[in-house]
Protein backbone atom coordinates (compact mmCIF):
# COMPACT_ATOMS: atom_id res chain seq x y z
CA UNK A 1 0.00 0.00 0.00
CA UNK A 2 2.86 2.61 0.93
CA UNK A 3 4.86 1.29 -2.29
CA UNK A 4 1.43 2.48 -4.31
CA UNK A 5 0.63 6.04 -2.32
CA UNK A 6 4.87 6.86 -3.01
CA UNK A 7 4.12 5.77 -7.16
CA UNK A 8 0.64 7.45 -6.77
CA UNK A 9 2.89 10.62 -5.16
CA UNK A 10 5.46 11.20 -7.56
CA UNK A 11 2.78 11.41 -10.28
CA UNK A 12 1.09 14.57 -8.58
CA UNK A 13 2.06 18.31 -9.31
CA UNK A 14 2.37 20.39 -6.07
CA UNK A 15 -1.00 21.35 -5.66
CA UNK A 16 -2.36 17.46 -6.48
CA UNK A 17 -0.35 17.14 -3.28
CA UNK A 18 -1.15 19.32 -1.11
CA UNK A 19 -5.27 18.45 -1.78
CA UNK A 20 -4.27 14.40 -1.27
CA UNK A 21 -2.20 15.23 2.05
CA UNK A 22 -5.57 16.54 2.98
CA UNK A 23 -7.26 13.79 1.30
CA UNK A 24 -5.27 12.02 3.65
CA UNK A 25 -5.33 13.66 6.97
CA UNK A 26 -9.12 13.50 6.60
CA UNK A 27 -9.36 9.80 6.14
CA UNK A 28 -6.59 9.21 9.24
CA UNK A 29 -9.37 11.34 10.73
CA UNK A 30 -12.69 9.12 9.68
CA UNK A 31 -10.51 5.82 10.36
CA UNK A 32 -9.30 7.06 14.24
CA UNK A 33 -13.66 8.08 14.87
CA UNK A 34 -14.51 4.30 13.13
CA UNK A 35 -12.38 2.25 15.56
CA UNK A 36 -13.52 4.59 18.72
CA UNK A 37 -17.43 4.10 17.67
CA UNK A 38 -16.01 -0.06 17.30
CA UNK A 39 -14.16 -0.48 20.25
CA UNK A 40 -17.12 1.05 22.19
CA UNK A 41 -19.78 -1.11 20.40
CA UNK A 42 -17.30 -3.92 21.54
CA UNK A 43 -17.30 -2.58 24.94
CA UNK A 44 -20.53 -2.72 25.41
CA UNK A 45 -21.21 -5.47 24.22
CA UNK A 46 -18.79 -7.65 26.38
CA UNK A 47 -20.15 -5.82 29.63
CA UNK A 48 -23.90 -6.45 29.00
CA UNK A 49 -22.28 -10.28 28.09
CA UNK A 50 -20.36 -10.48 31.37
CA UNK A 51 -23.35 -8.97 33.16
CA UNK A 52 -25.61 -11.84 31.87
CA UNK A 53 -23.19 -14.18 33.04
CA UNK A 54 -22.52 -12.92 36.61
CA UNK A 55 -26.42 -12.35 37.22
CA UNK A 56 -27.48 -16.00 36.46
Amino acid sequence: MARHHENLEKTFTDEQKEIFEKFHDCWDEYVSLAEAAIFEYAFKLGMKIAIETLTE
